[in-house]
């Protein structure tokens, strides 16, 4: 199967960005699409120790999926529930830093703007940035944030099942 364009140059991107977990940094920020993918219990249950912050700015986009009725937004949010009866077994400490984005990042959340918040804690706090989002990770490397980019793995549709009635014919 050919790939377009646009996958072509996603997966080339993709290529530079690592996956290793490394046990040097011992703080991590972690973003919205990796909550929602459900990828931090998974790096913990692999060894992810240290100090793990979760910006305030991905809780309340959490909670506006979750207002809105997203699926998402539940599942990120039992997710980071879910983090602290994991801490009791594993050595990691969780931090909600920095402040709810305005109501002007909210409006350009589409063009960076929560990102940047995301980014900026990672910053102050010399952290590596878990993400499953591609442009998060890209931009990160190139402010020199270290990435652990986890790939989403592709929503599989439900599939629409047929029922296919036999009648009888009447004379």
């Amino acid at each position: 199967m050919k790939q377009s364009k646009s996958q072509q140059i996603k997966n080339k991107a993709r290529r530079s960005l690592g996956m290793k977990m490394n046990q040097k940094y011992g703080n991590y920020v972690v973003d919205t699409s990796a909550i929602i993918n459900q990828f931090l219990r998974k790096l913990i249950h692999k060894g992810l120790q240290g100090k793990i912050m979760i910006p305030n700015a991905v809780m309340a986009e959490l909670e506006n999926l979750a207002n809105r009725g997203n699926e998402a937004g539940f599942r990120g949010l039992d997710e980071v529930s879910n983090l602290h009866q994991l801490k009791k077994t594993h050595n990691f400490i969780i931090f909600f830093e920095g402040l709810r984005p305005t109501e002007h990042q909210i409006k350009f959340a589409k063009s960076g703007e929560i990102d940047a918040l995301i980014r900026e804690i990672a910053i102050k706090n010399h952290a590596a940035l878990i993400t499953a989002d591609l442009v998060q990770a890209k931009t990160s490397q190139a402010y020199n944030i270290p990435v652990l980019f986890m790939k989403p793995r592709p929503i599989q549709e439900k599939k629409k099942k047929f029922f296919f009635f036999k009648f009888k014919k009447r004379n």
